[in-house]
This record gives structure tokens, sequence and C-alpha cells, in this order.
């Protein structure tokens, strides 16, 4: 990976999609969850915002639709698929790293604990770092 790249991962849902911005450093520029009326535009504002030279998405749910229309509105930007299996239970995890239970939900074991609302944008980060680890293990 280029020092300088700026990814965005992307979550392919049908209601709802993960959309993340992480820089070349791993370091989380902006998540959020967005409905999928907004997604091209929302994606669009934050390729300009960030200078985003990549798109990394999950490759089951919706991802050919998707594929399809991220590569009509953003010709320039190569798309990554990576296999997403298990991300939600994995970004499930890692929602619970990046906003600590308080101290009445920490009485409940971290597998049984469920977010307190829709998690795709984590699901996203997971994605870019899978994306990551595979040219990592690459090199």
């Amino acid at each position: 990976m280029v020092p300088n790249e700026t990814i965005l991962g992307f979550d392919p849902g049908k209601d709802k999609c993960g959309m993340a911005v992480i820089d070349g450093n791993r370091v989380v520029l902006c998540h959020q969850v967005l409905l999928t009326a907004q997604v091209i535009a929302q994606i669009g504002d934050r390729c300009l915002q960030y200078n985003v030279s990549r798109i990394v998405m999950g490759n089951q749910t919706t991802s050919k639709q998707w594929q399809q229309q991220l590569t009509t509105a953003f010709p320039q930007l190569p798309i990554s698929l990576i296999d997403e299996r298990y991300s939600s239970l994995e970004a499930r995890d890692r929602y619970w790293q990046m906003y600590p239970a308080n101290f009445l939900t920490r009485l409940i074991p971290q597998g049984m604990r469920q977010p307190p609302r829709p998690i795709d944008d984590v699901v996203a980060i997971v994605l870019i770092e899978r994306y990551l680890n595979q040219l990592t293990a690459k090199n």
C-alpha cells in the first residue's frame, strides 16, 4: 500500500450500507451508516473530502449491483472485493472496543451484548483492514 493511499470501505446492503474512510496510516477518518438512497452522494462527498484512491467492498449481499453502480458513478476509482463472511461478528467485537460498554452493560458477557445501533460502518472498517492485511501478507 502506498503510504498516502486513502481507502473507502463499503459494506453493501439492501436498505442500509456502511461506509468508512481510512488513511495510509490506518487512521479511521470517518465512518457512518447510510440509507441506500444516500450512498452515491455520500461516497462522492467523502472521495472529494479525503482524496480517496480506492474503494474496498464486501463481496456478498447485493455486491454485484453495488459494484456496477459504484463503477458507473466513480469510474476512476479501482474497486477491490473482499470476503465479508463473519465480518458482522468481527465488527460487533470491534464496536465494543471502539465504544466500551457502560457499567451495567459490562455485566453482560461481550459475546451476548448487542450494539445499540446498526454497525454496518464498523463492518466497512473491518473490510478495509482485511484488505490491508491481505496486502501485508503478500509482501
